[in-house]
C-alpha cells in the first residue's frame, strides 16, 4: 500500500493511494522543525499496513546525492531524505520536487493529456516547474530541470519604469520569482504605485479596469512573458499548465498565454498557456511518480 504525502512550507497532507486517481484522504499535520518531529508526524498520518511512501515537497532533490535543497523547511533542508526516512521508518520512500509532481499529474491526468511534451509551470507563493516527455518527468543534472523561477533574467526597467533589483530566496537578485510570483505581483504593485494590496485584490481592481492595477499587471506580463518564452522555445512543449495561486485568474492565465505567443519563435495560433485541471496535483503526482518508481 502506497501512502502518498503533499509537503509545503506549513502543513503536510497524506492520502492512501488505491490508485493514482484514487486517494482517500488520511489527514494533515503542522509542518514541524526539527527531523525527529517530522518523522513523528508522518508515522502519526501512516497506517499500520503501509508499504511504501510517495513524497512530493517544496524543495529541489539531487538524483545523484538525494540531498534535499528546502530554504523553507529546515527540518529537512540538506538531508538525504528518502535514505533517511527510509531507516527511520522501516519502508522504501521516493521524493520528488512537488512542482514535477504538478506537471506530471497534468501531463497524465489533465490538461497535458494526450501531449507528447509538457512544460507545466507554478505562479504562486513562488515561481517554479517541471518538465514530462513522453510521460516521464524530466529532473536533470542536480534535480533542478523545469526551475525556471531562478537565474539573474528580469530588466530593470521593463516598459521603461523603474524597479528595486530584488533579492531572491534562491541568494540571486533579479530572479523571475522575485516579481512573478503572487507575493511579486503585490511587490511590484507597491513599487510602482505606493499601495499594499493583495495579489487578488490588484487582480480585483485590474478586472474593472482601475488604472493603476492595469499598470502593474502590464509591466508584470512584460517581465514575466519574456523568460517563459525563452523556455518555451527551449523546450518546445504543445501545452504548458499553470498551477500555484495566480492560475485561479483565467484573465490573467489569458493574458500571459496572449503575451507569450507574441514573443514565440513559432507563431501559435491555439492556447498555450492553460489553467491546471486537476484539484490534487501534489498527493496524486507524488502517487503516480512513487508507484512509477517504486512499484
Amino acid at each position: 500500500m502506497l501512502i502518498a504525502f503533499d509537503i509545503g512550507g506549513s502543513r503536510i497532507r497524506a492520502a492512501r493511494a488505491f490508485a493514482p486517481d484514487d486517494l482517500e484522504p488520511l489527514g494533515e499535520r503542522a509542518m514541524p522543525l526539527s527531523f525527529p518531529a517530522f518523522v513523528t508526524a508522518l508515522r502519526d498520518l501512516m497506517p499500520e499496513e503501509a508499504t511504501s511512501l510517495a513524497i512530493a515537497i517544496a524543495g529541489v532533490v539531487d538524483p545523484d546525492t538525494g540531498r534535499i535543497t528546502a530554504a523553507n523547511l529546515p527540518a529537512v533542508n540538506g538531508r538525504a531524505l528518502a535514505a533517511d526516512l527510509c531507516a527511520a521508518l522501516g519502508r522504501p520512500v521516493w521524493i520528488g520536487n512537488d512542482a514535477d509532481c504538478f506537471v506530471l499529474t497534468e501531463a497524465l491526468l489533465g490538461v497535458g493529456r494526450g501531449h507528447r511534451s509538457v512544460f507545466g509551470i507554478i505562479l504562486g507563493s513562488g515561481v517554479g516547474g517541471g518538465i514530462v516527455l513522453d510521460g516521464r518527468l524530466l529532473t536533470g543534472a542536480g534535480g533542478i530541470a523545469g526551475e525556471w523561477g531562478h537565474a539573474p533574467v528580469l530588466d530593470q526597467r521593463p516598459l521603461g519604469r523603474d524597479l528595486p533589483h530584488l533579492p531572491c530566496g534562491c541568494g540571486q537578485s533579479g530572479c523571475v520569482d522575485t516579481y512573478g510570483s503572487a507575493r511579486g505581483i503585490e511587490r511590484l504593485h507597491l513599487a510602482l504605485c505606493g499601495q499594499r494590496l493583495d495579489s487578488r485584490e490588484i487582480l480585483a481592481a485590474w478586472r474593472a479596469g482601475e488604472m493603476a492595477a492595469a499598470e502593474t499587471v502590464e509591466v508584470w506580463l512584460e517581465l514575466v512573458a519574456g523568460p517563459l518564452a525563452m523556455l518555451i522555445n527551449v523546450i518546445g512543449p504543445s501545452v504548458v499548465p499553470v498551477g500555484g495561486g495566480l492560475s485561479n485568474d483565467g484573465d490573467l492565465v489569458a493574458a500571459l498565454d496572449r503575451a507569450v505567443r507574441h514573443r514565440l519563435l513559432r507563431p501559435a495560433s491555439e492556447t498555450l498557456l492553460r489553467p491546471a485541471f486537476h484539484p490534487e496535483p501534489g498527493l496524486v503526482g507524488a502517487a503516480l511518480a512513487g508507484l512509477q518508481a517504486l512499484g
